[in-house]
């Protein structure tokens, strides 16, 4: 094969002494060059195994960037410190759905279109009312995203493209209703309706949280603490959840089943349950003066350190640091929760030990959301619900991004069988006419 420059990779076969180059691009091969390369015509050509695709890119994206070991993370090629800090929550789903920020009619727009469209069908509600009370709030989102799908039938023409847009105003906008009313439903009460001269965030805790009183008023600081931990959660890459998104997607399905797909793949306790993992071991080590002790059960394998290390950032996570700082402006509304002191002196000793300073294990966005949520008031249940709806922009712009792509096919992995072949089967008749009561030709 000829060689078409610098930029290739040359491999050879060893088994057949054949050599082939491939074209790199952007870092990376194309996984279907290898199919070249066999031992003869009629063999199946080379693939690559890669469980959890922990080597494999399965898109090209604009929308998140990730640098895991200088702890870089961007929006569309902004900071995500300059974003929490200066930007809203809507501002920034604007940026991750349109690739840009919106100019000031564009955002008006935008805020007037989602905050008319946080109201359900009462049907929904009918729906949500049928779960038993202690129904999980992750399953009850779940459901009812995927049954919104029911109620906009026009939201599988995901070729239209003001459609696709209504569809994720929809999606955006109902969200925290839905998680609301998932909230509501474990205690009991009435389920509030969205009220339309609040923000995104400040009508989300009056849903949440209002009882008798004419209007609720949240504290602005707690205001401004959620919308950024919003801000962090709303992209991740090709993150569990956002290949789950984008695998069913694949099969050109409406938006509606593709979001329920990635709640289903968060609702798992690898991908958004690691806060409440990080609280079930601050209570366990009980004050600071148990910490030693468990570092030491660390090191020697009897304890796990949870929310330090991650699978993309081999430096300090970025948002573990904004999402530190919000801590001071929460506890100054609610008073500091007590694990607060725990959280600190571990992340301290944890740093300076030479053990996990080797491993590169920092803390990652869930060491300290969980203290927040816990002091919101949210059971630990609800943590992963607030995830999902920081994160359902992004789920939609990668959506979005796939459904344009015309490089994108439908998901269909290879496997490397392990199984039997070739097997001559036996009736039942024959198979079983040792058995008791059984008698030959009988079946």
């Amino acid at each position: 094969m000829t060689d078409t420059g610098d930029n290739t990779l040359t491999v050879r076969d060893n088994r057949t002494g054949k050599e082939y180059q491939i074209q790199i691009s952007d870092g990376a091969i194309k996984a279907a060059e290898l199919g070249q390369i066999k031992i003869d015509e009629d063999s199946p050509g080379l693939s690559t195994y890669d469980p959890g695709f922990t080597n494999t890119a399965s898109c090209r994206s604009s929308v998140t960037y990730i640098d895991g070991e200088k702890g870089i993370l961007e929006y569309r090629g902004y900071p995500i410190e300059q974003l929490a800090e200066k930007s809203s929550f809507l501002e920034v789903a604007y940026l991750l759905i349109h690739g840009a920020l919106p100019t000031k009619e564009q955002y008006d727009t935008w805020v007037h279109e989602i905050t008319h469209h946080t109201f359900l069908h009462e049907n929904v509600k009918t729906f949500m009312q049928g779960f038993r009370y202690d129904a999980h709030p992750m399953g009850m989102l779940m459901a009812s995203v995927g049954a919104l799908s029911t109620f906009y039938p026009e939201s599988n023409n995901i070729t239209d493209a003001d459609n696709r847009h209504m569809q994720i105003v929809r999606m955006i906008a109902k969200m925290p209703t839905l998680g609301a009313w998932a909230f509501r439903h474990a205690q009991g009460k009435p389920y509030v309706y969205p009220d339309n001269e609040l923000s995104y965030t400040e009508n989300f805790l009056a849903m949440l949280f209002k009882m008798s009183e004419q209007k609720y008023v949240a504290d602005e600081r707690l205001v401004k603490a959620l919308d950024v931990l919003f801000i962090l959660h709303a992209d991740h890459e090709q993150n569990c959840s956002t290949n789950a998104v984008r695998s069913v997607g694949s099969s050109q399905v409406d938006p509606y089943s593709s979001v329920a797909a990635g709640i289903g793949a968060l609702y798992g306790p690898l991908h958004g349950g690691a806060n409440e993992a990080v609280l079930r071991m601050l209570r366990r080590i009980g004050s600071k003066e148990n910490i030693p002790a468990f570092i030491e059960g660390v090191k020697n394998g009897n304890e796990k350190l949870m929310g330090f290390g991650h699978r993309v950032y081999k430096n300090y996570d970025p948002r573990a640091k904004i999402i530190k700082k919000a801590c001071d402006d929460v506890f100054e509304v609610t008073g500091v929760n007590p694990l607060l002191e725990i959280a600190q002196e571990l992340e301290k000793i944890a740093l300076e030990d030479e053990y996990f300073v080797k491993r590169k294990l920092y803390p990652n966005v869930d060491f300290y959301s969980g203290l927040i949520y816990e002091a919101f008031q949210f059971p630990p249940e609800m943590f992963t619900v607030l995830f999902a709806i920081g994160r359902t922009p992004g789920w939609l712009a990668q959506w979005l991004e796939l459904v344009q792509d015309k490089d994108q096919k439908i998901a269909r992995p290879k496997q490397i069988y392990t199984g039997d072949r070739t097997l001559d089967f036996v009736p039942s008749s024959e198979r079983w006419a040792g058995d008791a009561g059984i008698t030959p030709g009988i079946s």
